[in-house]
């Protein structure tokens, strides 16, 4: 056994890894499940691959040395090739709040940085120590915190966007810009150095992770103020709702006048639908309270026949009239977000019991 590479594997790979797990660790809520970390970092780790064969044939085409592709070209392919699972997760609204944007794009970074790091490791094993420490400790860490940078600039802007316009803004590819500007621009300053790397490397291990501590810090103390706000808003419109005063509303009679216009089945049916996601929003943040109390409530069997009904009337009153019904229930992206968080623990929950 080669304990010489195994030692460079070590300093080579640990270093991010450690981080994701105190970044996970830190964050209160339990809002980013042990499932979804493995296959961000997957998923990290396929671009990883993507990005070789596309630098490769981007550098051919051009008349540059690797050291001024590496300064100039790499960083914005990399960074945007690392932004698409984060741009998708924003637009599936599988991110809510700037701590799991954080975790989420720091274990994209993690993936790639690994997938990066094992393949270089096995293309040069003879390398020294000191290479592997540069890139474990540096190269490594930079594309965790460029990817998890991205991610909360993004959610910034959105968050910016949507109380500019309404709940329910669009994205915008414009949103995306700004963290991705930052992103490329900490990666380009990163790769100018190639001949001094400890200077890079220090500044990586100690601007990025304490960088992200702030954004933990700021981003919970936001996050718990956004879930009491918004769980007294929802509780108070489900109260209304169910005595009957939500009707004497602008959002309640636009939802009445939707429902009247269709077979009577259809609009119990479509107000059914309203009362049930509502509950269920409500229930997902009740979740995320009592887990930053550190008093975890099952999630399980009555969640799950909950989203199976609300499947069942999803179904029966069709696309078009979700879709018009949706932004009368003043749900933002966030709370899109905590139903689907909800929706995927219930349904761990069932795989676990199946099991």
């Amino acid at each position: 056994m080669d304990w010489h590479l195994i030692e460079k594997f070590v300093v080579a790979l640990a270093p991010v890894v450690i981080l994701l797990v105190v970044f996970e660790r830190l964050d209160v809520f339990r809002l980013v499940s042990l499932g979804s970390l493995v296959a961000y970092g997957a998923a990290g780790a396929v671009l990883a691959a993507l990005s070789y064969v596309a630098n490769n044939h981007i550098m051919d085409g051009l008349p540059i040395g690797f050291t001024d592709y590496s300064r100039f070209i790499a960083p914005p392919v990399e960074e945007v090739i690392k932004a698409v699972v984060i741009v998708a997760l924003f637009a599936g609204d599988r991110i809510g709040f700037k701590l799991d944007a954080a975790i989420a794009g720091f274990a994209v970074g993690a993936g790639f940085s690994v997938f990066e790091n094992t393949y270089l490791l096995t293309t040069f094993p003879t390398a020294n120590l000191g290479v592997w420490l540069v890139r474990g400790f540096g190269t490594a860490v930079m594309h965790g915190g460029t990817t998890a940078l991205f991610a909360v600039i993004t959610h910034e802007f959105s968050e910016h966007q949507a109380h500019k316009v309404g709940r329910h803004a669009r994205l915008y590819p414009w949103v995306f810009a700004p963290g991705l500007l930052v992103a490329v621009a900490i990666h380009a300053a990163f790769n100018q150095m190639p001949g001094e790397p400890l200077p890079a490397m220090l500044a990586a291990m100690l601007l990025i992770p304490l960088t992200l501590l702030v954004v933990f810090a700021k981003g919970g103390a936001t996050a718990h103020d956004w879930l009491e706000h918004d769980h007294e808003g929802h509780a108070a419109l489900l109260a209304d709702l169910r005595a009957g005063r939500f009707a004497h509303t602008d959002e309640g009679r636009a939802i009445d006048a939707l429902a009247q216009r269709l077979p009577k089945r259809l609009g119990e049916n479509l107000r059914a639908w309203a009362e049930l996601q509502l509950t269920l929003v409500l229930r997902a943040e009740e979740v995320l309270l009592a887990n930053e109390r550190g008093v975890p409530l099952e999630v399980g069997a009555p969640e799950q026949a909950q989203f199976k009904r609300l499947n069942e009337l999803s179904h029966k009153i069709g696309r078009a009239a979700r879709h018009a019904i949706q932004p009368h229930l003043r749900f933002s992206r966030t709370d899109l977000y905590e139903l689907h968080m909800l929706r995927h623990r219930a349904a761990a929950h069932s795989h676990h019991l199946g099991a």
